[in-house]
């Protein structure tokens, strides 16, 4: 996953973006023991869980109805709000995507030309 190349940092967390044909985006959440002890690494993960269960259905989709798996990250920071959580994580996703589409469109534009 973490090869795929699409990183999109937010405040503390990191974003790790793959392109699949799923039907459906999926989360995956990797939070080392240097964000702290167990209690804010669980708290942090649910953060994450509930910002990616409310906010799932507007995430960018793949033009032809892909949809991404999504690994965040984080370091050690302050916790925060849910809503700063959402804000943060929707604003990763978004300019993964953005990214992702500017690589299809020009990967499609150097084969035409060849």
């Amino acid at each position: 996953m973490f090869e795929a190349k699409i990183r999109k940092s937010y405040g503390p967390i990191t974003v790790f973006v793959l392109a699949t044909g799923r039907n459906e985006h999926r989360l995956g959440l990797s939070v080392g023991r240097k964000v702290g002890h167990a209690v804010v690494r669980g708290r942090f993960k649910r953060m994450m869980r509930e910002v990616f269960r409310l906010y799932r259905g507007r995430l960018p989709v793949i033009d032809g109805g892909g949809h991404y798996d999504i690994v965040v990250t984080t370091r050690r920071h302050e916790i925060l709000g849910l809503e700063a959580y959402a804000r943060l994580f929707v604003q990763a996703v978004e300019a993964a995507h953005r990214v992702h589409e500017k690589r299809t469109k020009q990967a499609a534009g150097g084969q035409k030309d060849e």
